[in-house]
């Protein structure tokens, strides 16, 4: 059976930065359900689709893995990781805890300009908003939330940060899927940068910290699919 969606933006890659864009399209496929939870990943398509070899698409396939995306099970092949609840358990409130002191840090490091420009994407995402465009209105979401991480001036943090990005990035993405959490999660992204505009370390903080909380409680409320453990694709018949 086919697993691809066929709404979505067919093209094949060019070989500049290859592995790069390779990771990005399948990262955003997974994350939008293109590629849905529990399929098995099919290579020989995507190969066809992106005009690729095997090599590089299992090379991004392997960065997917280590993001939890993706499971690679040996001499089987790879299947798409549903979110699963330890993600919503563990990850989520660390990331939660994270993004509260690189918010704080951010108000205490970050330079005007720096600053100037958080604000400026917040107002295109929120343009973004009311025009009903959410792949535009996420990829500047991100953006925002990388802005301040660097803003923050703490490499340890910035890593961290990372580390844990693969593993709630789809649940952001899930999360906003209803009208009224999206509007919610606008006007949150709203007084963060307010808040970050006036320096107020402790209340950026909190907000971040409210903002990642309210996405998790939104994510829980949804009929998104979740896994209790991240599911066993050796399961499948």
């Amino acid at each position: 059976m086919n697993q691809i969606a066929e709404n979505t933006d067919s093209g094949r890659i060019s070989h500049r930065s290859l592995h790069d864009e390779l990771v990005e399209r399948l990262r955003e496929m997974i994350m939008t359900g293109t590629l849905r939870a529990g399929a098995r990943v099919e290579e020989r398509e995507l190969c066809e689709r992106f005009g690729v070899s095997r090599t590089p698409l299992r090379e991004a396939l392997k960065v997917l893995a280590t993001e939890g995306y993706v499971t690679l099970v040996p001499r089987r092949g790879a299947w798409v990781a549903a979110l699963s609840e330890n993600d919503l358990k563990e990850a989520f409130p660390i990331m939660a805890a994270l993004e509260a002191l690189a918010g704080e840090m951010a108000c205490a490091n970050a330079t005007d300009a720096e600053i100037e420009h958080i604000d400026r994407l917040t107002h295109e995402m929120a343009e973004h908003h009311r025009a009903g465009r959410r792949e535009a209105y996420f990829e500047l979401n991100q953006k925002i939330h990388l802005a301040i991480a660097e803003a923050a001036r703490n490499p340890t943090l910035w890593r961290m940060q990372r580390s844990l990005d693969g593993r709630v990035r789809r649940g952001r993405y899930q999360a906003n899927i209803s009208s009224s959490r999206w509007e919610q999660a606008m006007d949150e992204h709203i007084r963060i940068a307010s808040a970050l505009r006036a320096r107020d370390g402790a209340r950026t903080g909190e907000l971040l910290r409210l903002h990642l909380q309210n996405k998790l409680r939104a994510l829980r409320a949804s009929d998104q699919e979740i896994a209790p453990t991240g599911g066993d694709p050796t399961d499948d018949p």
